[in-house]
């Protein structure tokens, strides 16, 4: 039984005790009883109003704006997986989207052998708890297996044969989940920094065109799914141009896109809000929603030579980049909180642009952060601590929103 209806329960119980309370009063006083039940009721009513409107969730409220979600690993989709995991995750977003295991690595680790057994039971897991589900992602540079853009001889492989691999690929598993899966991260981080298109072996052998083909491959498999762009940095005004007219191109060739995923891995002084406002709005202005996709807040320090959010950066544990291992100061927690406030302030102006708003994981204790850009470390990320409880700074964001 939820808080919603225990304290329901509480109140209807207290009201019929008040009822005859108020009665046994009113008689033996010799008045008439309904002034004072009257009066007894709306105190009450006052009283526990609170303990309902605290068990509400962040689905609840921020869920009448857009999509509130998580990305969620296999051990808290698998049917072992602790209660009060599946409480958290369940009573605050009815969006999921998965970690690792629909990624090309996890779904086709050798040609012709595709693995379901994770991503089945991810899926079924957003059914069962009536939660829009997500697919990431269909083609990106990073764990994707090294077989793809090789032939049989161990040579690259030739455009044509990538090319069938592509939609091969994407067709077996966007049909599998077809009428299941609401949308797809087509493509991922294809993009470089300074807005130039990232030399991957995407690119290399397909050429700049492996973009529109990964999106008509995958409006074929399902023509009902929703189709995204999904990259890190969009706030640099470089990478957002290319962004936009990749959009107008897609669209000017008739093809599917539906939105612009922003990751949104933040520090505490990073990005400009103001550029990634700007941002939004120029997506917005192509014709298609944002998504936030991967938001989180890293408040650990970088090394020196740290760049952007490419997953392919592992630098030496170092003391000095662990400094909270024991806990956050009072000041630091203060700052993290008005970075969280800031943020969904942005949101709350721009909900009419934006579709869905997912955080990359659920508690501090299985973020990513805790092992990049530095193995290790002990992150302080998300909304939720490592005992899956809501950080204060939720009951703010709550508030917020109504």
């Amino acid at each position: 039984m939820s808080k919603e209806f225990r304290s329901l329960g509480v109140f209807a119980a207290f009201s019929r005790w008040s009822l005859d309370v108020s009665l046994a009063v009113g008689t033996v006083i010799g008045r008439v009883p309904s002034v004072y039940l009257l009066s007894w009721l709306m105190g009450t009513a006052v009283l526990l109003l609170p303990s309902v409107a605290q068990a509400q969730g962040l689905k609840d409220v921020l869920g009448k704006s857009f999509l509130i979600g998580a990305a969620l690993n296999t051990h808290q989709t698998s049917r072992d997986c602790d209660t009060a995991i599946v409480n958290t995750i369940t009573r605050h977003f009815n969006s999921i989207v998965p970690e690792n295991c629909l990624k090309p690595d996890g779904i086709q680790p050798r040609e012709g052998h595709f693995t379901w057994q994770n991503a089945d039971r991810f899926v079924e897991f957003g059914e069962q708890h009536g939660m829009t589900v997500t697919g990431h992602v269909l083609v990106w540079h990073a764990q994707t297996p090294d077989w793809f853009f090789k032939d049989s001889l161990g040579r690259q492989a030739s455009k044509e044969l990538l090319t069938e691999r592509m939609r091969k690929h994407i067709h077996t598993l966007v049909g599998r989940y077809k009428g299941r899966i609401r949308g797809w991260d087509v493509v991922n981080e294809a993009i470089n920094d300074d807005g130039t298109l990232r030399k991957s072996l995407w690119y290399q052998i397909m050429g700049p065109e492996f973009i529109e083909m990964a999106f008509h491959f995958a409006h074929e498999a399902d023509p009902d799914a929703e189709l995204y762009y999904n990259d890190y940095s969009l706030s640099s005004p470089a990478k957002r141009a290319t962004v936009c007219r990749i959009v107008r191109q897609l669209k000017d060739k008739g093809l599917r896109i539906d939105a612009v995923g922003m990751q949104s891995h933040h520090g505490l002084d990073f990005p400009s809000l103001e550029e990634y406002e700007r941002s939004i709005e120029a997506f917005a202005a192509c014709g298609v929603k944002v998504m936030v996709t991967e938001l989180d807040l890293n408040v650990l320090p970088y090394p020196d030579s740290f760049s952007g959010a490419g997953i392919d950066q592992d630098f030496t544990y170092d003391e000095r980049m662990n400094p909270y291992r024991n806990g956050l100061p009072a000041e630091v927690e203060q700052r993290i909180n008005q970075r969280w406030m800031d943020l969904f302030r942005i949101y709350k102006k721009h909900r009419q642009q934006i579709s869905r708003v997912t955080l990359w994981g659920v508690s501090d204790a299985e973020s990513w952060l805790n092992n990049w850009p530095v193995k290790g470390r002990t992150a302080y990320g998300l909304l939720f601590d490592r005992k899956y409880q809501a950080k204060p700074v939720v009951k703010e964001i709550i508030e917020l929103f109504k």
